[in-house]
Formats: structure tokens, C-alpha cells, sequence
């Protein structure tokens, strides 16, 4: 009988993607791909250092495969499994913990299946990790995360990524657009381009530091792949979000108006302590020409407090930036120290409930604006692609530019494209329409 091998992923889009990819290792390798939740011989735990939380689940996730099967052997990989392999490896059932460069060989590793009193550790130091290995995730049927780049050369105070991940290195743009074709066969309506530091793109391809191609010039090109009816632009950094990309989405066939582009604070003062490679004032001219080329685009925003010195006045700052800003929703995220970082060692840390309390406020703004947004939008018409999931009678899906919308479920709705009229919003905050048209697309 085949060997059972069940997959959880932790943390950002670009996991999913690798883990996606990583089974199917396992299937052509003869083994048999379950879910998470059943009886597995082997589960592989692919895991995320960004934040503290994430740290924390680990051990969770463990305990939930050891009940299902107490013998099953446990493989941790990812960014926490590069940073801190010993600590994982001395984890209470944990046998394999594989570092960057190894997981990819996964199975390589799988000769001899035995729980062992301590996890064996194959790791590499991340200078090694400077190739890169192409991947995308498959299995929703609605949406795939397409990786295009990996690692980041920038040095931000408070992040591991670099540690964790290395260099910034690219996929060939011939490899991105023969996976796109093949996400698209697959019958998948939408791909997100995932990376670390996508707008870097092209730096590491061909095994070389400089760039082949920009991210201007990828975004072009898979504009053009047949069979995709969406793209859609995951986390990019405004400092390398170009005026002639926004205005080339604009002007698409396939990219939608939805931008996610991370601020971590207002105050021009902790975006110095925190190393980012730009200011306020540039950040704001961003969005004003995403407003200007597409008044109906949908712009997330992440942003990070409780920043080692981060004052009232520089908190209220970043508060009052975000409240008159354009925006239609922030990803907020508590500042925890992170070991091996340089805001680690910076002077006066910000109390615990302090940092909350900033938290607190801050996800209050993002449901205020995502509101606002969601109200802007109601009497226009939007396409939106419908997801696969019963949801206690409902079935949702996203318009190109990002408002969720429901409706009673119906089976015939799942992956397709329809034209819809927005119409009011629920309860739930989520927004109810009225069909325009039949389907856009089968």
C-alpha cells in the first residue's frame, strides 16, 4: 500500500506555494496525498518564522498529528526550521527537520521511517541558498499562487526573512510563463504573483546578481499567457512599484486593481530605525496614482506597532497618516522581537499592553475603511469569481477588486465569472448583489 503523507502550511502565500509544489513531489514519488485532518504515515509541517504567534503553533500542529497517529513520522521545514532547527528538533515528536536547500529533496530523506528520541537536523547555512527552485500551488480549483522570486537582499531592523530565506534570486521568465500555462490548463480562473520581494525581480536569474528582466517587463508578458482570466499582484513594496506598472494594470487584459503595499509605519522616524528604503511622502504618492489611473482599486496596507521606541506622537503619526489616506483595508501586526535582528537590541521596547492597545486601534480603523470601501462600491457592476466552499449556506467569492461578496449556495456557481450589481452590504460586513449577466466565463 502507498505511503500516506498529510501537509499543514503556516504563514505567507509563498509557503502555500512551496508546500503545493513539494506534494506533488510526493505523489510522483509514489506516495499518496491526504488531508492534514486524517491518518497519515508521514506529515510535513511547513513553518513560518515572521511572527511570534506562528512560533507558537508549531507545537500545536505536532500535537494534532501525534493524536491522529502517534507513530507517524513528522518533518518540519521553512523559515523557522532554517532559523532555529535545534529548537524544533528537540520538539516532542518532530524526526526530520530539513533546512532552505534541503526541502525540496524531501523525499531523499525518507529511506528510513523510524520515530527517533530526537529530530535529525539536515541544514545548511544561507549563504548556500542561492539557487532558486520554481513552484505553485494547485488543488483550489479558483485561485493558484504563482512563485516568481525568493529571498531579499534588503536589510530591515526588524525582519528574519533574509536570515531565513537568502538572497534575492528569480525565476526565468520563460519558467513563469510555461507555469502560468499550466495553472491556467488546469482550469484555475485566478493566479496570485507570490515572493518575497516580488517587485525585485529578476535580480538572481540566469544565476547572476543582475537583473534579466524587471518586474515591469514579467508583468507584460503574463498579460499575455493564454487561458488566464485574472492576475493578481500579492505584497510589493512601494519603492518598487513603478508609475508604468499601475498604469500598465490599468490598462490590462488580465491584472486586477488590487495592490497590497506595505507602509509599517507613518512616521518617518521609525521607517528610518526600521531600515525600510523609503519615506511617507513617497508611500502617499503611490496611492494618489493608483487613485488617479483607477479610482475603484483596492489598496491594502500593512503596518507594524509597537516598534522598538515608537512614541505616542509617532504611533498617532502613522494613525492619522492611515485614517486620511486613501486605503481600503491595513493587515496590522504587533511588533515582536525577533532573535539575530537589529531592532532586537534596541533601546526602549514598547510595553506589551501598549503595543495591544495600538493594535486594537489600528484594526478598528482597517474595519472603518474597508466599510467605506465596500460602500463606495455599492451600485457599480463588478465580475465576481466564486469560490468552492459551503459556508453555512453561503458561497463567496471576490470581485477583481477585492470587495467579498455572498449568496445562497449553489454548486453551478463554483469557479465562475459573473457580472454582478453590488447592492447593499450585510450584516456580516459582507456585500449582497444582484446577477447581471450569465456567466462570463464556463
Amino acid at each position: 500500500m502507498k505511503k500516506k503523507v498529510g501537509f499543514y502550511t503556516l504563514g505567507c502565500k509563498l509557503n502555500y506555494s512551496e508546500t503545493s509544489t513539494i506534494a506533488r513531489s510526493f505523489t510522483s514519488s509514489g506516495y499518496e496525498q491526504v488531508d492534514f485532518e486524517e491518518r497519515a504515515d508521514i506529515y510535513v509541517i511547513n513553518t513560518c518564522s515572521v511572527t511570534e504567534n506562528a512560533d507558537k503553533r508549531f507545537k500545536t500542529i505536532v500535537k494534532k498529528a501525534q493524536n491522529l497517529n502517534p507513530h507517524a513520522f513528522l518533518i518540519a521545514i521553512g523559515c523557522y526550521a532554517q532559523l532555529k532547527p535545534e529548537e524544533l528538533a528537540a520538539v516532542d515528536g518532530v524526526d526530520l527537520v530539513l533546512g532552505a536547500t534541503e526541502k525540496f529533496k524531501i523525499t531523499d530523506y525518507l529511506t528510513d521511517l523510524s520515530k527517533n528520541d530526537r529530530g535529525e537536523v539536515h541544514s545548511c547555512e544561507i549563504q548556500e541558498a542561492d539557487f532558486y527552485v520554481g513552484s505553485y500551488s494547485l488543488g483550489d480549483r479558483t485561485r493558484a499562487f504563482l512563485k516568481v522570486q525568493d529571498g531579499c537582499d534588503y536589510k530591515c531592523s526588524y525582519c528574519t526573512i533574509p536570515l531565513a530565506r537568502g538572497i534575492s534570486r528569480s525565476d526565468t521568465l520563460e519558467n513563469v510563463l510555461k507555469n502560468a500555462g499550466e495553472i491556467a490548463a488546469q482550469g484555475v480562473k485566478e493566479i496570485v504573483l507570490t515572493g518575497v520581494n516580488i517587485g525585485d525581480y529578476g535580480k538572481g536569474e540566469y544565476g547572476n546578481k543582475k537583473h534579466e528582466h524587471t518586474f515591469y517587463e514579467l508583468v507584460q508578458a503574463l498579460d499575455r499567457v493564454e487561458g488566464v482570466e485574472r492576475l493578481r499582484i500579492s505584497s510589493i513594496e512601494p519603492n518598487l512599484l513603478k508609475d508604468e506598472t499601475i498604469i500598465f494594470v490599468a490598462g490590462s487584459r488580465t491584472f486586477v486593481p488590487h495592490f497590497h503595499i506595505p507602509l509599517q509605519s507613518g512616521s518617518n522616524a521609525v521607517l528610518k530605525r526600521m531600515r525600510r528604503r523609503y519615506l511617507r511622502e513617497l508611500y502617499e504618492e503611490r496611492v494618489a496614482t493608483v487613485r488617479r489611473t483607477m479610482p475603484h482599486a483596492c489598496i491594502g496596507v500593512d503596518v507594524i506597532v509597537g516598534f522598538p521606541g515608537e512614541t505616542e506622537e509617532e504611533f498617532l503619526e502613522t494613525y492619522h497618516f492611515l485614517n486620511e489616506l486613501d486605503i481600503s483595508y491595513l493587515h496590522v501586526f504587533t511588533y515582536s522581537e525577533r532573535a539575530h535582528t537589529e531592532a532586537e537590541k534596541m533601546p526602549d521596547p514598547v510595553p506589551a499592553k501598549v503595543r495591544n492597545k495600538r493594535s486594537k486601534m489600528l484594526r478598528g480603523l482597517s474595519v472603518k475603511k474597508r466599510r467605506a470601501f465596500y460602500e463606495s462600491q455599492l451600485g457599480t457592476c463588478r465580475t465576481v469569481l466564486f469560490e468552492g466552499e459551503n459556508k453555512e449556506g453561503y458561497i463567496h467569492g471576490f470581485t477583481e477588486n477585492y470587495v467579498k461578496v455572498k449568496t445562497p449556495w449553489d454548486p453551478a456557481l463554483v469557479n465562475t465569472l459573473h457580472r454582478v450589481e453590488l447592492t447593499r452590504i450585510d450584516e456580516d460586513g459582507l456585500v449582497r448583489f444582484d446577477f447581471v449577466s450569465e456567466k462570463v466565463t464556463a
